[in-house]
């Protein structure tokens, strides 16, 4: 059997990056920066007020209550064309730019306006500064903004568009083509006859693929003809960077999948020391100039989930630029509450568990009963993976590692 470890990482050898590209401001969202990005202007741009008040000479309200005469008013985005005198204030709201002559702002709470005089009396003393937002204070232009290999959230949206970045060098969602292949799969609500089932795997793919930062492309089902699916799988090949089957992987399977694959891509057939998800299939069909990695995960559906969440999604996300930090699933420090009993069989274990905050301030997991390979329902009822080393189990109470694939 062929070690969890080895598998994966002849698989990322094999996942290039994709090529950057410049990228709009408006399109970057989710995708991975290629290069850093410095700013090309300071925000904010001008010495601006923080609060609604008075923009005041700090040394005119040493000695409160201070009776200072109002001669104007500025709002955001408004010229500074009036300046502040010894004796005089101007009224001032939350962005404006700071008139000459002011060095301090009083918020409005610690003021009393006087209409009659166009006055106002200031209620409190401040310092040089108070109030005002200095030019540069959150970035400076030329700061680096973000490192490359950085996936863009909506927040940094805002930080480069503030900053006037309008574009910026980012690699493409990989296109993951996904597809189902047998006679027996049905999927448009009809009824079943013997034999049938319900197509499940590519329904789940799809969206797993998108979780991951790809663009999935829904290739359906194909059914068990050679021909059919050749031409399937070759034109997956020559507009998508990555292709995801499910099923016809298993040792001494006499499959479609297997029999095409085998003739048309350069495969690896393994069986990995892990369960479930031992039998898994990859390699890469030629379009071109290019070579499309071919992930062949087995068909029974906890199987292909697992196959998926530990091999392909983290090659998936190498391929959008990712780093080894964040294309792989973080795992956590856990504590056991069941027993998890196994037996010896040069096999690491992934057991479904619903990982919590318990009261005692640790993560604590607890196993889900349905464990085979069949049973889906669990995965959708668990939000980790434990990973039960080979051996004779653990205790309620043991250390252990957990793969998080939804928050606790």
């Amino acid at each position: 059997m062929t070690p969890l470890e080895d598998a994966r990482q002849h698989v990322l050898s094999r996942c290039t990056r994709l090529t950057s590209s410049p990228v709009a401001l408006e399109d970057l969202y989710g995708l991975v920066l290629a290069d850093a990005v410095t700013a090309p202007e300071s925000v904010p741009p001008f010495e601006n007020t923080a609060v609604d008040g008075y923009a005041v000479r700090s040394s005119d309200v040493v000695s409160p209550p201070a009776t200072l005469k109002v001669v104007g008013e500025l709002t955001a985005g408004a010229a500074p064309g009036i300046a502040v005198e010894p004796g005089t204030a101007v009224r001032i709201m939350t962005g404006a730019p700071i008139p000459e002559g002011c060095d301090a702002i009083v918020m409005v709470e610690d003021t009393e306006r006087l209409e009659d005089v166009d006055g106002v009396v200031v209620k409190t003393s401040v310092p040089a500064g108070a109030g005002i937002r200095l030019a540069g204070s959150d970035i400076k232009r030329g700061d680096v903004l973000f490192s490359a290999g950085v996936e863009v959230n909506a927040a940094m949206l805002g930080v480069l568009s503030s900053c006037n970045v309008r574009s910026a060098s980012a690699h493409p969602r990989p296109r993951v083509a996904v597809l189902s292949t047998g006679d027996e799969l049905v999927d448009d609500g009809s009824p079943l006859h013997i034999g049938q089932i319900r197509e499940s795997n590519r329904t789940m793919l799809l969206r797993l693929v998108a979780d991951a930062g790809c663009e999935s492309v829904d290739y359906g089902i194909v059914r068990d003809d050679e021909d059919a699916l050749e031409r399937v799988l070759r034109e997956a090949a020559e507009t998508c960077d990555a292709i995801v089957t499910s099923g016809g992987v298993s040792m001494g399977d006499y499959d479609v999948v297997k029999l095409v694959l085998s003739r048309i891509a350069d495969m690896r057939w393994m069986q990995i020391a892990m369960k479930p998800a031992k039998p898994f299939a990859f390699g890469e069909i030629t379009a071109g100039t290019r070579h499309v990695p071919v992930f062949g995960l087995p068909g029974n559906p906890v199987s292909s989930f697992v196959s998926f969440e530990l091999l392909a999604r983290p090659a998936l996300r190498s391929m959008a630029g990712h780093p080894a930090t964040t294309a792989f699933r973080s795992y956590a420090t856990v504590i056991l509450d069941d027993d998890i009993q196994r037996k010896s069989d040069g096999k690491v274990h992934f057991d479904r568990v619903f990982a919590y905050w318990h009261q005692d301030g640790r993560l604590h997991v607890r196993r889900s009963d349905a464990q085979a390979s069949h049973q889906l329902s669990a995965s959708a009822q668990t939000n980790a993976l434990l990973e039960v080393p080979n051996g004779n189990g653990m205790k309620a109470g043991d250390t252990a590692r957990a793969l998080l694939f939804r928050p606790a």
